[in-house]
């Protein structure tokens, strides 16, 4: 499966911080902070990505999650492929009100064709807030 177009992928911290601009990771506030294939960490505000009843929203943290895990497996996979979501689960132990909330994405599995994170979502306490594994796809790019 190679129907992934082209296309130059960020190598660096600086670069994702960049790649990010205009999309959703900037709309929720997203703020990558290291980057590799084995661990990269990120966070977001509270603030803008609440459900109605004043909690951060369960699909923020989703997102946060996914997009961290996207990153590293993206790093993983290298400037001549491409790493496409296949699945991601997650559970919420906590609900938060305020401050920001901090992901780490780390390697579970670094295969040829797939690559496996744990992302675990804390809040300024440090106290988990969100579970989640996403599970990619390595292809080639056209």
């Amino acid at each position: 499966m190679t129907d992934t177009p082209a296309q130059e992928f960020p190598a660096t911290t600086e670069q994702w911080r960049a790649a990010a601009r205009g999309s959703l990771i900037e709309r929720l506030g997203i703020e990558i902070v290291d980057v590799s294939a084995e661990r990269t960490t990120g966070s977001m505000p509270v603030a803008g990505n609440t459900q109605p009843a004043g909690l951060l929203h369960g699909g923020a943290s989703v997102t946060l999650a996914e997009t961290l895990g996207s990153i590293a497996a993206q790093q993983h996979a290298g400037p001549a492929r491409a790493a496409v979501g296949l699945e991601v689960n997650a559970t919420h132990h906590r609900g938060v009100r305020d401050g920001r909330v901090h992901g780490e994405a780390v390697a579970l599995h670094l295969g040829r064709t797939t690559a496996a994170y744990e992302i675990v979502v804390t809040d300024d306490d440090g106290r988990r807030v969100c579970t989640a594994r996403l599970t990619c796809m390595i292809l080639g790019t056209a």
